[in-house]
């Protein structure tokens, strides 16, 4: 293998010589290595490092959700998604508190932490801390800029349908959906199954 001063670092097998951003918005950067692959060779390897983010599943005592409808500039279509946005400087939860507030006019008494997903390992760092709502309380949108959003109220059965239909595209949504509906069968089962192991309230 080629030789690496001590300002090499490793990351894994790769050895990584020199990084440089290539570009940054409010968003995401993009950053551009410099380094050994695993194999000895010299290599490139680009990365997207994403604002850490939240995603918000409200669900009423009735069984229903609510998800938003707006246009997507990236796909260039309509999606059906859970409420989602960045972490601006506050905790994760008062994020997801603020999101939904904002993007459905909705507000939680209680609120469930399901814990980070990673999207796109291989070449972003992209993670989104996922919570589910309940015990709501419904107000105004207070949508902003560019922001054109419908709310749209279905049952969980109803998504969970149309997520397995691929009706339901967005991964956040996707995985939101199927963690909400498998909650909602361990409850139904009684005291055999085991709980869903939640945090609450406390969580940052």
């Amino acid at each position: 293998m080629k030789g690496e001063s001590s300002n090499n670092k490793h990351r894994g097998e790769w050895i990584i010589k020199s990084t440089k951003k290539v570009f940054e918005n409010h968003f995401f950067a993009v950053f551009e290595d410099d380094v050994i692959k695993p194999t000895g060779d010299d290599g490139k390897y680009a990365t997207i490092r994403f604002k850490s983010g939240v995603a918000i599943l409200p669900v009423d005592d009735d069984g229903n959700i609510y998800l938003t409808r707006q246009f997507r500039y990236a796909i260039g279509r309509q999606d059906l998604e859970v409420v989602a946005g960045s972490i601006e400087g506050e905790g994760a939860l008062e994020a997801a508190k603020r999101e939904l507030k904002e993007e459905l006019g909705i507000e939680a008494e209680e609120w469930s932490d399901l814990g980070t997903i990673y999207s796109l390992t291989s070449i972003t760092q992209s993670t989104s801390r996922q919570f589910i709502a309940r015990k709501l309380t419904f107000g105004e949108q207070e949508t902003e800029g560019t922001e054109s959003i419908e709310p749209v109220k279905l049952k969980l059965f109803e998504a969970c349908d149309m997520v397995h239909r691929g009706e339901i595209t967005d991964a956040d949504t996707c995985i939101l959906v199927l963690k909400a509906a498998a909650i909602e069968q361990k409850k139904a089962a009684g005291p055999s199954e085991p709980a869903a192991n939640l945090r609450t309230e406390g969580v940052s």
